[in-house]
């Protein structure tokens, strides 16, 4: 059997995509089946969010993470897959970058050209060099103590003073250290000290993220009691990615780029966890030379899900410490005692990031946060622990049968009585939105009995038995009121964008519409023909849940171990919870899950190291 017949066959076990094997026959020829397979499984590895193959993946063992080894060892045999990769590569149509060639040989890894071009500029873009320092240590010390206070460890306070003092800061703290506290602390400093009015824009990934930005940010500044001066000159509300590039609607350009760029000052991308590579090099070809640029995230999150865990990448560069100059540097400016490492060998980069240590949302009287840490540590033993402390806002159940099944049905209806009985009662939109938005379903996986599509459909049959909904299929077909359903695509026509989720209720006119709460308050009404793609939202995944946060988590885990199943998935559901987290799983799938680590390949942490 040729290697062509091999790749069709792992393309009909769906280990390969039909893209896959068709960008592998367009690299390669039928002489040259080591270069074609190469070039299908890095293919297939940027599918899965990789950014580049090393060379020594390229061994059948490591061929669909160890699965179908019968069909792996038939791909190496009709590849005839040399002892040499490095060899054979650099002797192919393959370049070290210097020419325009599909695929791009460099430091022993395999990428997809643009995937190379991708994470060289970003890690450019990481290694900027300290902006000059035109103001006085004493002005931004006494601006600090105004906003932060002086607390002897003030870890809020070291990273705006990070920020105040490069040109790229990185901030990445779980939920409760204050990011937003920070930011909004941060730009009020930063406004303050600016010879000018500067233009600031707050972007996020996407649309539920950026609603959550610019909701909470404004309660922050509620509570801050600024300057009149400088509120007047924070941004009104936080925007996509998308948005703020102008991505132009069925293609992939954008209205901002290289020539033609952004019209700001300073940036602050939240949720930075979930920008991918290719969006981050295109958000850095659009800004202008002098623009300062503030991240914010959560680096245990679930990465991205296209290629790269940037983030990630970037703040394991924080693990070395500060250098003993920045370390400083910083002490001067806060006040706070910074402990900086003499390592020669270190990234550079490691002065350019903060990583908040406090947390004050969840205390040690919190299982929540006793959970999250325990989770995020991999440590199985500790999890137990946690657990048997019979802390009263986490509950854990199996779901080994079908009776675990009815319980779990159960309380999702009780979760969403509130809304339903509040929508029967006359309630207001926003108070029917608010009500819904306590409590949330989360999946792990899309299909099946504990997918978003099979708990869905379940759910709704529930809540139909129970009363709670009602569906006329002559007058809406498969709507009805009180349907919660989440956007799966952009419409900038419309203003809806990925993940915002609203639900279906009758207008004064008695007319089903869909309201959507909006960032600033309000609520749009959209008719349910005229919405773009979408899902019922009773279950979302946990990627989906990206951004937000509810008063009561449930999350529920398939019955066995799948490779989908993370350490980061099951903390970034965990982490959505507020007040109170109710988990359906396997105790051995579960720890299966906690010991699992997600690892995207790629070559950022050796650039930024190199430097």
């Amino acid at each position: 059997m040729t290697l062509a017949e091999t790749l069709q066959q792992a393309q009909s076990l769906r280990l390969l995509r039909a893209l896959d094997v068709q960008f592998a026959r367009m690299v390669a020829t039928e002489q040259q089946p080591a270069l074609m397979l190469a070039a299908a499984l890095v293919s297939r590895d940027a599918g899965e969010g990789h950014v580049c193959l090393p060379l020594d993946q390229l061994q059948p063992e490591a061929f669909f993470a160890g699965r179908h080894p019968e069909l792996a060892q038939a791909l190496w045999q009709a590849a005839g897959a040399p002892d040499d990769w490095s060899t054979l590569l650099a002797q192919s149509a393959v370049s070290d970058g210097s020419a325009a060639t599909p695929l791009v040989l460099h430091q022993q890894r395999l990428y997809l050209h643009r995937m190379w071009q991708s994470e060289g500029e970003v890690a450019q873009f990481i290694q900027r060099q300290p902006i000059p320092q035109t103001l006085e240590e004493a002005l931004i010390r006494m601006t600090l103590d105004r906003y932060f206070g002086q607390q002897p460890d003030d870890w809020q306070k070291i990273a705006a003073a990070v920020a105040l003092t490069r040109q790229v800061a990185v901030i990445s703290g779980g939920p409760g250290t204050g990011k937003t506290t920070t930011v909004a602390k941060l730009l009020a400093s930063l406004i303050e000290l600016s010879p000018g009015t500067p233009r600031i824009e707050l972007a996020a990934p996407t649309g539920k993220a950026a609603a959550r930005l610019t909701e909470s940010l404004g309660k922050t500044l509620q509570s801050l009691q600024l300057d009149a001066a400088v509120l007047k000159s924070f941004p009104q509300e936080a925007i996509t990615l998308h948005q703020l590039l102008g991505a132009l609607p069925g293609s992939q350009r954008m209205r901002y780029h290289a020539a033609n760029l952004l019209h700001l000052d300073v940036l602050v991308v939240d949720e930075a966890s979930m920008v991918d590579l290719p969006m981050l090099a295109s958000l850095i070809a659009a800004l202008p030379p002098q623009a300062q640029v503030i991240f914010l995230g959560d680096r245990d999150q679930l990465a991205s899900v296209e290629a790269g865990a940037v983030l990630d990448d970037i703040c394991r560069c924080a693990e070395s410490g500060y250098s003993v100059q920045r370390a400083a540097e910083l002490s001067r400016l806060t006040g706070c005692e910074v402990a900086g490492r003499d390592d020669s060998y270190a990234p550079q980069v490691r002065d350019t990031l903060c990583l908040l240590r406090k947390n004050y949302r969840f205390t040690e009287s919190s299982g929540i946060g006793q959970l999250a840490l325990a989770v995020n540590a991999g440590e199985v033993k500790r999890v137990e622990q946690v657990f048997a402390q019979g802390f009263s806002d986490i509950n854990r159940h199996a779901l080994s049968s079908s009776e675990d099944y009815q319980l779990l049905l159960n309380e999702c209806v009780a979760g969403y009585r509130d809304y339903l009985t509040r929508l029967k009662s006359g309630a207001s939109p926003a108070e029917v939105l608010s009500a819904f938005s306590c409590f949330q379903l989360l999946c792990a996986l899309r299909e099946g009995p504990f997918g978003v599509a099979g708990l869905n459909e379940r759910i709704e049959e529930v809540l139909r038995a129970a009363g709670l909904i009602r569906r006329n299929m002559a007058l809406y077909g498969k709507w009805y009121a009180g349907r919660p359903v989440m956007i799966v695509r952009n419409d900038r026509a419309l203003g809806l964008f990925n993940g915002d989720i609203g639900i279906a209720m009758l207008d004064d006119e008695q007319q089903l519409k869909v309201f959507f709460p909006l960032p600033d308050g309000t609520i749009k009404t959209v008719q349910p023909s005229r919405l773009p793609p979408h899902d019922t939202a009773f279950a979302m995944t946990v990627h989906k849940s990206q951004g937000s946060e509810f008063e009561h988590t449930l999350m529920v885990l398939p019955n066995q171990v799948m490779p989908v199943l993370t350490r980061e998935l099951v903390y970034t559901a965990i982490t959505r919870a507020k007040q109170q987290l109710t988990l359906y799983a396997d105790k051995a799938v579960f720890n299966s899950a906690v010991k699992m680590r997600t690892r995207r390949r790629s070559g950022l942490v050796e650039r930024l190291t190199a430097a």
